[in-house]
């Protein structure tokens, strides 16, 4: 992975990854992604076996968006600490299933989902720190949730 000096076509890269992030169909995706909350593996290979619905279309769009990305960076196009300091919302959205991957990857039949995000998230020490606080938020968000709806 590139960690080497950011260049200005990184840059302009990050901006045109921005760009399309503001796209409105986009922006559906991932309001609905970002209230996605899977308590298991079956209700991630559900969400993936419901072809045809807004919510399959969602969730295919914002990971394929970030697997995307991080292939970028996994091949050397785009620069890792760059991405690491610009795209917060791929830890967010990959924090969501990480804990369900490998099981997830063995039931739906996709050895290879997310292979790209894992291997930039996970590939320093700052990508598990970061993933490991990110998911300390979203634990600590959903039990904010589960107490106010009581």
């Amino acid at each position: 992975m590139s960690t080497s000096q950011a260049t200005h076509q990184d840059a302009e890269l990050i901006l045109k990854l921005y760009d399309l992030r503001r796209e409105p169909v986009m922006r559906e995706a991932r309001n609905f992604v970002f209230g996605f909350a899977p308590k298991s593996v079956d209700e991630i290979v559900a969400l993936t076996n419901a072809f045809g619905t807004k919510e399959n279309a969602y969730l295919r769009q914002v990971y394929g968006y970030w697997e995307m990305a991080a292939a970028l960076v996994v091949h050397g196009t785009l620069n890792a600490l760059l991405v690491y300091d610009t795209c917060h919302e791929m830890y967010f959205v990959y924090a969501k299933v990480q804990p369900f991957l490998e099981e997830f990857r063995q039931k739906s039949g996709m050895p290879d989902f997310l292979y790209n995000v894992q291997k930039v998230v996970e590939g320093s020490a700052e990508g598990r720190e970061r993933l490991a606080r990110v998911q300390k938020r979203q634990a600590e968000m959903a039990r904010m949730a589960a107490a106010a709806a009581k």
